[in-house]
């Protein structure tokens, strides 16, 4: 990891999926931020600084992995407000998902997404698949700085 303190910010509504991901990140060691939402509404009031979020002052994260089918308000919605507001748009994400239909494949793409992954079933795999991304995200790319 680069030497400063990176963020990642999931937004998936099933309990099972966020610890794998979070046991994941720990597998591979990674120290920095991570935070969670439960659904793409929960997602843009943190993201915006709305509701149960408006008094946080935490830095926006670096990148989000988003889960499209949710409840409220699902990731193409949040995906696609996201990329309207100007502070939000250049947030890198990813979508992380178990849908593997083209439609969603091309409509994510279509709305800004970053990436499409389909999520990996076994620990195993999901273990791999993180430490790629981070790999990429955090040591390969120039990520734009933060105000």
């Amino acid at each position: 990891m680069n030497s400063q303190l990176v963020r990642i910010h999931i937004a998936d509504d099933d309990p099972d999926d966020r610890l794998l991901i979070s046991e994941a990140l720990e597998e591979i060691n990674f120290e920095n931020h991570v935070s969670f939402s439960v659904d793409g509404q929960d997602l843009l009031d943190y993201l915006l600084r709305q509701g149960d979020y408006s008094s946080l002052s935490d830095p926006l994260p670096d990148i989000i992995l988003l889960d499209l089918n949710m409840p409220r308000k699902d990731g193409r919605e949040a995906l696609r407000e996201i990329k309207k507001h100007d502070q939000l748009r250049q947030i890198p994400v990813i979508i992380l998902t178990t849908s593997q239909a083209e439609e969603d494949i091309l409509s994510s793409y279509d709305l800004g997404s970053n990436s499409f992954i389909v999520k990996p079933l076994s620990f195993e795999n999901m273990v791999e698949a993180i430490s790629k991304v981070t790999d990429y995200w955090f040591k390969i790319v120039k990520l734009p700085r933060k105000p």
